[in-house]
């Protein structure tokens, strides 16, 4: 399993830590994650996201059954906490980026656009010249550090400007599919 499919593999197998590992909540969907593998993430958050898709891949069924079990207390802790179900978190998600959106509107505030092109031009410039240019073998990692960096920022950039409609409505269709957990 590789980085990119944890999302995919926690909305399939356990959609509220998912959905809460996506918002502001992401603290308790990771000590949920953490408590079923026994692990202690620590570092910064890439190296936190490979230790939760090392311990997914090597999980054993034990502790796809616990995953379960924990995404079942992580909902019940989020409805105790007023999140009644996975639309109300992403509503939550959804409010703040639209707060973000309205407070740059509000103070024409210039920095967040001018950091979106920083951050394109910079990620499709290293793109170009890591393809178009022969990169000694010393600074091959640290170019491709920079540009995976630079390309999750990215992301952030178009999910903060254009939303993430799509994952969402996804996202809603699986949970509408999964099947309950009874005891």
């Amino acid at each position: 399993m590789e980085l990119k499919d944890l999302g995919n593999v926690l909305t399939k197998l356990a959609p509220a830590i998912a959905t809460t590992m996506a918002g502001p909540l992401a603290g308790s969907a990771v000590a949920a994650l953490e408590g079923v593998f026994g692990i202690k993430t620590t570092g910064t958050t890439d190296s936190k996201q490979e230790q939760l898709v090392a311990a997914l891949s090597g999980a054993t069924p034990d502790q796809l059954l616990a995953l379960k079990a924990a995404d079942q207390t992580h909902a019940e802790k989020m409805a105790q906490l007023g999140f009644e179900n996975i639309e109300a978190l992403e509503k939550l998600a959804t409010d703040d980026r639209d707060s973000a959106r309205k407070r740059e509107m509000d103070v024409k505030d210039k920095t967040p656009r001018n950091l979106a092109y920083i951050i394109t031009a910079g990620f499709f410039g290293i793109l170009a010249f890591l393809l178009l240019q022969d990169v000694p073998a010393g600074s091959r990692d640290i170019l491709n550090l920079m540009l995976g960096s630079l390309g999750t920022a990215w992301i952030g950039v178009v999910g903060y400007y254009y939303g993430s409609t799509h994952g969402s409505s996804v996202k809603t269709d699986l949970l509408a599919k999964a099947q309950p957990i009874t005891d």
